[in-house]
């Protein structure tokens, strides 16, 4: 058995002093209305991000037996652990876009991984605020936001960035360092692995076979490796957290400088990372406030906070530490400082393009309960991805499956569809095995969850719901993703909201469906035919309507009615289009052509050229991984793309 013994490596008794602030206060006169103005000066914080990926609460002080964390565990010691805290996607870029802009990702547009947006012009990452206010920012060294970092928003950005480079040493800073050695590469790849751990002595080593497994993986050695290497990897972290408190308390400024121990997502194994359920979206948050900088008992030692939190609200709360006035474009509250708002009743999540397959998934979490919304429930649990495939535990999934073998939770999320709705009660079912979306003893909670949910896609405008081939069309003439919905009716929002909502129910909105191909808008009509494709059974009266939805002006929209058209066994009517879609010039409609084609199966035989013409010269890697993953099924190869 391994030791469990704490080592609390930071050192005490370095002599505290004060830090004299000499802020200068830049000029606002550039800056648009509303963006927030520098505050006043005074004696401000240091503040440090200590931000690690890809991992979930494995850590000694969440309660986690396995786990050896001595020096995050005596952070927490040291101030306060959150028990509450989630991101708002369960993978990295989208969450970072979120972290630095305090607005979802999928109302600033930067919601579809490697998406690359345009950010509008008043809207800044927040370290530029900072910046404004006097503070030295400084990033070591991820950026990933999905959108190109405008000049400003650091002081430096690189390996090197660092908060010991500022030439004045009275000079306040916010500083973020990032650790990604255990990024899921990590468990993946046997180099990195080796590397990252080769820090590790004997006694911080992980025997795999006392470690406890979640149900929903198969319990074989393959993976038991995977998850002892996610624990290893772990405490490498927790080794590097100790290293960068040294610098501080070295430096003398640890007593002048609040601490944020924080995680971007879940651990990156599957139905984890990318997912929103809790293995991918509950992450630690530990936060030490030096004595002089408390105010209202906040940041006391050794304590638990349970409010809930979101990675959202990460921004406006270092501002807010900073006493840096919050831009009025701000989705996320401040939990610390002075003068907070009311504490959250709810956190949001949203799935949407991971690498090259759709799926879009909005979550709402409570205190107790957990609300799923999917919205292409004919889609499976496990799209075939490139990334995520390669993964050992990926494989063992469907090995064992193959074999008839998984456990029942395992097996679940093996279904070639999902439902509409899931909901979980995590104080009885912290895995998220025991879907209650049907049960009528939790009817009140689900239609409560369901409304809090729908309520959340029109206040915060959540671009999701438009195809990417559309947001890529509308964006020629609004400048910026963001910008597409920003002062758009609210009852057009309302209208595609409600028509995806009925494009996942049942037979009883036929006739709405068909109504709604006529809309003035296209995101309306497209959702449209992706609920009459889903309905084919029913569908066969509205096959004229589809066939004059081929024509349509929007690609998004001729590709759903093609789509349907399979569903209605008419290949001839629909091949043309998708063949023709293959090759526009959307690029992103050519991905959704060559997942339809995907989804097709033996009819989607005639295109074989086509796609193996998508093997080449594509306008981004996802076209050609959708494209050789159809050909490999329906030619039975094994032929491999990056």
């Amino acid at each position: 058995m391994i030791s469990r013994k704490k080592h609390n490596r930071m050192e005490t008794g370095m002599l505290r002093r004060l830090l004299a602030l000499s802020l200068t206060i830049c000029s606002m006169s550039s800056l648009p209305a509303n963006e927030p103005a520098s505050a006043s000066p005074g004696k401000r914080p240091n503040i440090i991000w200590l931000s690690c990926e890809d991992i979930s609460a494995h850590i000694g002080c969440y309660g986690d037996e396995d786990a050896i964390t001595p020096n995050i565990d005596g952070l927490a010691k040291q101030g306060v652990r959150y028990s509450n805290v989630f991101t708002t996607a369960g993978v990295c870029a989208p969450c970072r876009s979120a972290i630095i802009t305090g607005i979802y990702q999928s109302t600033l547009g930067t919601h579809h991984m490697r998406c690359n947006a345009k950010l509008p012009d008043f809207v800044k990452p927040f370290s530029t605020y900072m910046r404004q206010a006097g503070y030295y920012c400084t990033n070591n060294s991820k950026e990933d936001y999905q959108f190109k970092t405008p000049k400003g928003s650091w002081d430096e950005s690189s390996r090197k960035a660092h908060w010991k480079n500022r030439k004045d040493d009275s000079q306040p800073f916010f500083a973020v360092f990032n650790f990604g050695g255990c990024h899921e590469s990590g468990i993946a790849n046997e180099e990195k692995y080796n590397e990252v751990t080769k820090v590790l002595s004997n006694n911080q080593r992980q025997d795999p076979d006392n470690l406890t497994l979640p149900p929903y993986y198969p319990d074989t050695p393959i993976v038991r490796e995977d998850w002892k290497r996610n624990y290893e990897l772990i405490t490498a972290m927790d080794l590097w957290v100790a290293e960068r408190i040294q610098e501080l308390k070295d430096h003398g400024v640890y007593e002048d400088t609040i601490i944020m121990f924080w995680s971007d997502h879940g651990v990156g194994l599957p139905r984890a990372k990318r997912w929103l359920y809790e293995s991918g979206t509950r992450i630690p948050l530990v936060i030490r406030i030096p004595e002089s900088f408390r105010i209202a008992n906040q940041g006391m030692p050794a304590t638990v906070d349970d409010q809930l939190i979101s990675s959202l609200d990460f921004a406006p709360t270092v501002l807010n530490l900073a006493s840096i006035k919050l831009p009025e474009y701000f989705q996320g509250r401040a939990f610390l400082g002075q003068n907070l708002t009311q504490p959250r009743d709810y956190v949001f999540g949203a799935r949407d393009r991971m690498d090259e397959r759709y799926d879009i998934i909005r979550a709402v979490r409570d205190k107790q309960f957990r609300y799923i919304r999917n919205y292409e429930p004919f889609k499976p649990y496990y799209q075939y991805m490139n990334t995520p495939e390669k993964g050992a535990t990926m494989k063992e999934l469907r090995r064992v499956f193959a074999e008839g073998k998984l456990p029942e939770p395992a097996a679940l999320f093996m279904s070639d569809s999902k439902p509409a709705e899931e909901l979980y009660d995590l104080q009885s079912d912290p895995y998220e095995i025991n879907n209650l979306a049907a049960d009528e003893a939790y009817k009140e909670v689900l239609d409560r969850m369901r409304d809090v949910h729908l309520d959340w896609v029109v206040e915060t405008r959540d671009i999701g719901l438009i195809p990417e081939s559309e947001i890529q069309r509308r964006e020629k003439t609004t400048s910026a993703r963001y910008n597409i919905l920003l002062n758009a009716d609210p009852k057009l929002i309302e209208r595609i909201r409600n028509v995806a909502n009925l494009a996942i129910g049942g037979t009883e909105n036929f006739p709405k469906l068909v109504a709604a191909l006529d809309d003035q808008d296209s995101v309306v009509r497209y959702w449209a035919a992706i609920g009459i494709g889903n309905l084919s059974d029913v569908a066969s009266s509205a096959k004229p309507k589809l066939i004059s939805a081929i024509q349509d002006e929007a690609p998004c929209v001729r590709i759903a009615a093609a789509r349907a058209l399979l569903k209605l066994n008419s290949p001839e009517l629909a091949l043309p289009v998708l063949k023709q879609e293959l090759a526009s010039e959307h690029e992103w409609g050519r991905l959704r052509a060559a997942i339809v084609l995907g989804e097709a199966g033996e009819l989607a035989q005639p295109l074989i050229p086509e796609m193996k013409a998508c093997l080449k010269d594509q306008p981004n890697k996802y076209i050609t991984r959708v494209a050789n993953r159809t050909l490999n099924v329906l030619l039975g190869t094994d032929n491999v793309v990056n």
